[in-house]
Parts: C-alpha cells; structure tokens; sequence
C-alpha cells in the first residue's frame, strides 16, 4: 500500500494451489514480497506476495510433515522443522539445501525460529525440548533446555 498509493488493501488470490496435502505452517520474507508454506506433503513452497504465484521449485528434502518454516532476518536462508525430527536450513534464493540436517530431537519439531541477529536457530519439539543451534554452522549449541511436562 505504500508504494502504489493504494487507498485499500489489495484483493489477494484465492487459490494458491501447489500442495497436495495440509499445510501446517506460512512465514513472510522479511521484504514482504514473498510467503513460504510447509505442508504434510513433506515440501516447502515459496509464493509471490502479491500474485499468489509459485515461485521456483518446491523445497524437497523432509521425510515427514513440515511443521514450521521461517526466514531468516536478512531474508537468505529458510529454515524448517518437521516430523521427521529434523531442522533444515535452505538458500531462500536458490531453494537448495545448506549443510545436512540438524539432527538431535527425538519427536516431532513443532516450530522454529530465528535470533534477531541471525546468529541462532532455535527448535521445539514433541520431545519437551528446545534445542539451539548455530546459525552459519548448525552445530548445537550447548544442552537442550528441558523442563517441559507435555
């Protein structure tokens, strides 16, 4: 709305098609020109904003449900947790995979996010563990933080 000058929000699509199966989890791009989706399909899928149109290919790489996608600050990297007790890092520009999967959770990752400096991912996960990895390498980073009772 502030670059067009526009008076009222835009009417977005209605059917952003691309999944085949329930999409769990949706993140803006930090420009705000771009959404990604995480579905039961085991993909990730990154959408223009304004158009609704797939753009590039799907993020393949997860066994299992994504539960939860998220960029990260500066808009490079996209990081997603699933089912499969992993979290992976992706270029959010060429859809590739960074490094191998973080692995340490035993139970679904149900949600991921990033430090406000980029430095970290943190993970949650069904197994009543939040894990922090490094950022740039994806080495954990001290012990999980446990406490949790469900």
């Amino acid at each position: 709305m502030q670059r067009g000058n526009l008076l009222s929000w835009p009417t977005p699509p209605l059917d952003w098609d691309g999944h085949s199966d329930v999409v769990w989890c949706v993140g803006y791009s930090p420009n705000g020109r771009h959404i990604i989706s995480g579905s039961a399909d085991r993909i990730i899928r990154i959408w223009d904003a304004e158009t609704g149109a797939v753009v590039g290919e799907p993020l393949q790489g997860h066994s299992s449900t994504v539960r939860s996608v998220v960029y990260s600050p500066d808009g490079r990297r996209i990081i997603s947790g699933s089912a499969d007790t992993t979290v992976r890092i992706w270029d959010a520009e060429t859809g590739a995979a960074v490094g191998t999967p973080l692995e340490g959770h035993t139970d679904w990752v149900q949600s991921v996010a990033c430090s406000p400096d980029g430095r970290y991912i943190i993970s949650g996960s069904s197994d009543r563990t939040i894990r922090i990895w490094d950022g740039e390498t994806g080495a954990a980073v001290g012990k999980p933080l446990e406490g949790h009772i469900q």
